[in-house]
């Protein structure tokens, strides 16, 4: 891991209910006596899905809604067919949901089957703490991702229009490349930084792998900062500055997608290396919105 990337780098306990924190940059691997004190933040759960069901339980239906299919590759030449299988998206059991990437020999090609599940038309959320602990799949061509989309994808504008994809915003609070499984990004996409423009920053684990042991992937979000932490270590901060078109993180809730892609253009595709199946445990996804 190259220690330079890193920044915002200061370990923090977080109570269910009072969030407080200190902003430490990190230059290199030694720690800086520039200390920035943030404000607290109370926060209060109102939204959580503990996936207790028992073994090969789908999701629950009010909580989440399945995409299915490849949809011409859902904007990323990603191979994979989503399906709503308990092979492929279901409870472990032991707590956890169980997203599951599968192959199968076909001719000409492997078929990869997988699961993507999302809470559009059941829930979203403007602002708050939006957190899920999981322990991700690796391998070249593997590509976990939580993150969240503006609920106004499918609205229209002043001119009739659909809004769609990037004007309604997008944030990504944790995804992987599975050829590099220390490794995880926090990305905003919107209109003007979408794409390779996309603003974005990894997060090495300096002697760990995101595939031995589960992480907490975590937003604080507020109207005008997105702030990424994995395992409560605030790693980068996003404002309107920092963006070279709209700021569209301030009107509309966003709802969550959980999926688990295989192949497409943030990774390639997988090879020969990659082993099959490739399974990501969520043990909790959890919302809290900020209270006074």
């Amino acid at each position: 891991m190259n220690c330079t990337k890193i920044r915002f780098c200061k370990q923090r306990l977080v109570p269910t209910v009072l969030l407080s924190l200190l902003l430490m940059p990190f230059f290199g691997c030694s720690d800086s006596e520039d200390v920035q004190q943030l404000p607290d933040r109370k926060y209060t759960l109102v939204w959580n899905d503990e996936f207790d069901g028992t073994k090969n339980m789908l999701p629950d239906a009010t909580r989440w809604r399945f995409d299915l299919g490849n949809n011409n590759g859902w904007g990323n030449n990603e191979y994979q067919l989503y399906t709503n299988k308990p092979e492929n998206v279901s409870m472990d059991g032991n707590g956890n949901l169980a997203i599951t990437a599968t192959k199968v020999p076909t001719i000409p090609y492997a078929t990869y089957y997988s699961g993507r599940i999302i809470t559009k038309g059941l829930f979203a959320q403007i602002y708050g703490r939006i957190e899920a602990r999981i322990k991700l799949p690796y391998g070249p061509g593997i590509w976990p991702a939580f993150w969240l989309v503006g609920s106004t994808i499918d609205s229209l504008d002043a001119n009739g229009q659909k809004i769609g994809w990037p004007q309604c915003g997008e944030i990504d609070i944790m995804e992987l490349n599975g050829s590099k499984p220390h490794i995880i990004n926090g990305t905003i996409h919107g209109p003007g930084y979408s794409g390779g423009q996309a603003i974005t920053k990894s997060y090495g684990l300096v002697n760990g792998r995101y595939d031995t042991d589960f992480h907490l992937f975590a937003i604080e979000w507020g109207k005008n900062y997105v702030d990424f932490f994995v395992d409560n270590t605030l790693y980068q901060r996003i404002t309107p500055a920092n963006v070279t078109g709209k700021w569209v993180f301030n009107d509309q809730p966003f709802f969550i997608i959980l999926n688990l892609a295989v192949g497409g253009n943030y990774v390639t595709g997988p090879t020969g290396q990659t082993v099959f199946p490739q399974t990501m445990l969520v043990d909790y996804v959890r919302v809290y919105k900020e209270t006074n």
